[in-house]
Order: structure tokens, then C-alpha cells, then sequence
């Protein structure tokens, strides 16, 4: 932005916020902090150079002379000497309880070789009592460089983990999480064989000969899930009270020194929301977090049936969505297409919810006033959830913002009836850049160019997108998907289909007063106008004008939330 156009806009922003001030008498704020660069957000992106707050709410946004006059003998006065302020980032969808959970497993995201991977569960395993269970998470094939002697799609085969880890229990989840990796002793315990036939929407990879690999995709991954929740459903109610809380220490620690205030969690059950809610009510919950229901499907009806939407009086809280998913992921070849994998001819890849199932829940959640967001990757499910949403509106949608997660590949006929319907995408751009290097191989180049991750004709269209990283599939940091919105840009240096990027001002917007419409809070967050909540973000670097390529290097110096830092730098 040029210099004129920014003393433009704050000398604008400072008559506005004066005027609210003449004719009455002008109370102090409890701090001001002026000397900065203040990226409002609002949907004008306008400019400001000080803030003023009180209690836990913005006052003014406006000059230093403005800002100035509200400053008294109390006041906490705060020199930004140049630093760039935005509203607090609002991470669109992560696992909040995951992220927190993952942080206390094998990290396998950097693991260049499957030999590696197995080495590290090895090590561990010498830590632990036979018996116990090791997991890990991250481990993605095709970012490997080198590959295993054996393979079977792409994926290793159990054997060489089995050898190394022979008396553990090992289970290791995909990047994408649509996927697991389990050793025999893992298969042992749940009784999977070569006999053992793949159960509805998932999949049990098996060689030619028919031994299973150790790969489970999908819905599949519930049979060794549903052993490994019988060894750990022995805590007590206070010991699962503080593991979560651990759980969500870490995890939002890692969010906050990111400079994220708030996320959306996409997907947590019924039992661990009560959890949350109890911390809530005892004002333990660092970050604000609006929290989507998912959990078994009777339990999930019931709760919409008997549950209004409720938010804690903090606004710490808040659980007003539901989360189903209708397919996997690329990666893993699980994302349902229209037509077969380019590189899986026999292929179009997993149905992992029944349509009768997802149309009755999209009921209740239409008569309940129940936001509804539904994971789809492939164009066919996409394709399938629109088709239930529009029914299901029937011409009556109001504003019900329900939303598809990832809306990763989109047949072009459908780009426009996001906008049409009202249905927001709830995209991760870090997902773009991240799935780069082998989407072309999933889909080809055609299918490539015309329907993945097509931020620019979702907005040409009248589409928001609300950004976000998927944490702990990908890493928290906000700045890759940032880096990615308006880049499209890859580690070697090509670029992604680049005609389909962000503005600038569209990326910031994407984690700020986007994310915050995709979830009902722009009236409190999302945006630093006076009556919000002071969650807000001092960085070394102006992320609307910097070069590229210092997004990635741009530091949070402090992240404020109610008013109050912390985290500093």
C-alpha cells in the first residue's frame, strides 16, 4: 500500500472515530498502543496507526492523535515503533485435542525413508513395556526419498516394522489422516487376517497373495481403532480430564505462538466437548475455539434433537456445527471422484458415508438450526453434497453459512453454486502446496488445472474461503498457508497453477473476518474495529507488502487475547 493511500485512510478512520468522541465525555483506556501499522481487516482493509483498549475490548481504532487523547494517568501506554498489527488469526479447521495429542507422539512428518520411520518406533518401543502402544503420526510415501523394497500402491508392507517391533502394538497415522500403518502385532490383537473382508467405505490393502500390508484405509482403520480404544479406556473420569487439559495446553500454546487466537475444530466427539465445556466454565481454555460436533451417528441426531447451539458467556467456547465426511483424502487415493484416479485406473476412490445418512442429518441440522459442515475432497463428493445441501435448502437457505472442509477438487459446473447456496469453503492452502507434488499424478494435468484448489474462481465467483492449516495433518504455523493463498509456490521453485491465487488482502482476510463469518463470530472477532474483542497480533513484517517470500520469515512478536498478552517473543 502506498504511503498517500495510507495516511489517506487513517486521516478517514481518525475523523470517524473522532466524531464518535465530540459531545461527550471521553473516558481513558486501560492501553493504547500507537507508532504501529494497524491492519484493520474489515472488508475495506483499511489502515490505522493506533488502537485504544478497555477491558477486553477495542475502543478506537484510529491516528496517534486520536488514539492519544484517550490515554490517562492509568493508561498502559505501548511504543509498536513501526511493528504491524492484525486481528488474532482464526485457524478454519484444525484438531484442536489432535494437535495437542500429536505433540505428545513420534513426529514421522520429516522421515525421508520408511527405514527411518521404522528406526524411530524401534527406539521408542525400548522405552516402553511390552505391550504398550506406540504411535506416531505424519508419515507420508510420497515424500520419501528413497522407497521401500516392497511396496503395494505406493504404501510399505508391515514387514520390516513387524521384525523391528515384534512385542508392541504399533500404530502410525498418515499425513492425511485418512490412513493408518499398524505392524502384526497390532493386526494380532484385532484379529485381522487375509480373510477379513473390507468393511463398508474403507479398505484392508492387501499384496496379490492376500496378506494384508499393514495399510488400513478409511473406515477401515476402526478395526484396529476399536482395540486400541479397549487398552486405553482405563483412565478415570479425572485422569481424562487432565490428559485433555495437557492436551489442550500444548496445542494451544503451539497455536499462539503462531499468532492464532481462535479455531474451528473440525471434528470432536460429544464425550471430550462435555470436557471442554467443563473447562470453559472454569475459564481454562487459553485460545477460542468453536467446536464441531462428531461422533457416532445416534449420538450425534440425539444431540442436535436436544442441544441448542451454545457459546460460554467468555466466548472462549462456543458449539453450534456438526461434522460429518463423505470421503478420504487425495493422497491416500480415498477422495471420490467423477472419474478414476489418472494414476489408479480401477479406481474412483471411497464413499465413506451412506447418502441416507447424510440427508437425515443435514434435516435435523436444517430444522435445528445446526450449522452443517461436511468434509469432501473429490469432485464427486463435492458434487454429491451440494446436491444435499440444495435439496435440503430448497430455495429457503437464509443464512445458514453451512460449509464443505478441503473442497479440494471441484468439477468447474459446481465452482459457482458454492456462492449460489451460500455454501462457504473451508480450504487449507497449505494443502496446495503440501499435495502439489503428486496430485498431478492423482488426477492428471486437465483435472488438475480446471478443478484443484481453485481459490481465485471461488471468489471471482462470491465465495469466501476460510483458510487454515488442518493441524495436526499439516503444521499450525499460519504463515505456509499465507505463503501459499498468494504464491502458490513450491519448494523447488515452480509454481502451482498460479492463475488461481489470492490477492494479498484475500489471504489476510481468509484468517481473519472470513474464518470469523464461516463460524458466526465477525460481531466479536475477525477484524480490529471498536466493540470487538482485543485479540490481536504485533509482527515484524507487514504481511500486505512485504515480499513474498519474508511471509515466511515474518515473526509474531506478541499475540494478545482479551486484552491481555500471551505470548511474547
Amino acid at each position: 500500500m502506498t504511503l498517500p493511500r495510507l495516511f489517506f485512510l487513517t486521516y478517514i478512520l481518525s475523523l470517524c472515530f473522532a466524531s464518535q468522541l465530540q459531545g461527550q465525555a471521553v473516558e481513558t483506556a486501560d492501553v493504547i498502543i500507537t507508532g504501529g501499522k494497524v491492519l484493520v481487516c474489515n472488508q475495506q482493509m483499511q489502515v490505522a496507526e493506533a488502537i485504544a483498549i478497555t477491558g477486553n475490548r477495542i475502543v478506537a481504532v484510529s491516528s496517534n492523535a486520536v488514539i492519544g487523547r484517550l490515554a490517562g494517568r492509568k493508561t498502559q501506554r505501548i511504543d509498536a515503533t513501526g511493528k504491524v498489527l492484525t486481528p488474532g488469526l482464526i485457524d478454519s479447521h484444525l484438531h484442536l485435542l489432535g494437535l495437542g495429542e500429536t505433540l505428545q507422539l513420534l513426529d514421522l512428518s520429516l522421515a525421508s525413508s520408511w527405514e527411518e520411520i521404522v528406526e524411530k518406533v524401534a527406539a521408542e518401543a525400548k522405552t516402553k513395556p511390552k505391550g504398550t502402544w506406540i504411535e506416531g503420526h505424519g508419515f507420508h510415501q510420497d515424500k520419501w526419498q528413497t522407497k521401500p523394497q516392497e511396496t503395494v500402491e505406493g504404501y510399505p508392507v508391515h514387514d520390516l516394522l513387524s521384525q523391528a517391533v515384534p512385542d508392541h502394538p504399533v500404530l502410525l497415522t498418515h499425513a492425511s489422516g485418512h490412513a493408518i500403518m499398524v505392524n502384526q502385532q497390532a493386526m494380532k490383537l484385532a484379529s485381522v487376517t487375509d480373510q477379513t473382508p473390507n468393511p463398508d467405505g474403507g479398505e484392508i490393502l492387501k499384496k496379490t497373495s492376500g496378506e494384508p500390508t499393514g495399510l488400513f484405509r478409511e473406515n477401515a482403520d476402526e478395526l484396529i481403532y476399536a482395540v486400541y480404544r479397549r487398552a486405553t479406556a482405563r483412565l478415570s473420569e479425572g485422569e481424562r480430564l487432565n490428559l485433555l487439559r495437557e492436551r489442550v495446553k500444548l496445542a494451544s500454546e503451539e497455536c499462539l505462538k503462531h499468532g492464532v487466537t481462535m479455531v474451528h475444530d473440525a471434528g470432536t466427539s460429544v464425550r471430550d466437548i462435555l470436557v471442554l465445556k467443563k473447562l470453559a466454565e472454569q475459564q481454562e481454555l487459553p485460545i477460542r475455539a468453536s467446536v464441531m460436533i462428531r461422533d457416532a451417528r445416534r449420538t450425534t441426531t440425539d444431540w442436535l434433537q436436544n442441544h441448542a447451539p451454545w457459546s460460554s458467556e467468555d466466548l472462549f467456547l462456543q458449539v453450534r456445527s456438526v461434522k460429518l465426511s463423505i470421503d478420504g483424502a487425495l493422497g491416500s487415493h480415498g477422495a471420490w471422484l467423477l472419474e478414476p484416479y489418472y494414476d489408479l485406473n480401477n479406481s474412483s476412490g471411497l464413499n465413506t458415508l451412506s447418502m441416507d445418512e447424510l440427508n437425515e442429518v443435514a434435516r435435523v441440522c436444517y430444522e435445528k438450526n445446526w450449522q452443517l459442515c461436511v468434509h469432501a475432497i473429490g469432485d464427486k463428493a463435492n458434487r454429491e453434497v451440494l446436491d444435499v445441501f440444495e435439496r435440503t435448502f430448497q430455495g429457503n437457505r437464509s443464512d445458514l453459512r453451512w460449509r464443505i472442509e478441503h473442497a479440494q477438487h471441484l468439477h468447474p459446473m459446481d465452482i459457482p453454486r458454492f456462492a449460489k447456496l451460500g455454501v462457504i469453503p473451508a480450504m487449507q492452502a497449505n494443502h496446495c502446496t503440501s499435495d502439489a507434488t503428486f496430485v498431478p499424478q492423482r488426477l492428471g494435468d486437465r483435472r488438475s488445472a480446471e478443478g484443484a484448489y481453485v481459490w481465485r474462481s471461488l471468489i471471482d465467483a462470491g465465495s469466501i474461503i476460510a483458510n487454515g492449516t488442518d493441524a495436526p495433518v499439516e503444521r499450525v504455523d499460519p504463515r505456509a498457508s499465507l505463503y501459499a493463498a498468494v504464491t502458490r509456490q513450491l519448494a523447488n521453485g515452480n509454481q502451482f497453477y498460479p492463475e488461481q491465487c489470492m490477492t494479498r488482502a484475500e489471504s489476510l482476510l481468509s484468517y481473519t473476518l472470513w474464518s470469523a463469518k464461516a463460524c458466526f463470530s465477525e460481531e466479536n472477532v475477525g477484524s480490529l474495529e471498536p466493540g470487538k474483542l482485543a485479540d490481536f497480533v504485533i509482527w515484524d513484517t507487514n504481511l500486505l507488502d512485504c515480499d513474498p517470500k519474508q511471509i515466511l520469515s515474518a515473526r509474531v512478536l506478541t499475540t494478545y487475547v482479551d486484552g491481555k498478552p500471551v505470548f511474547e517473543k
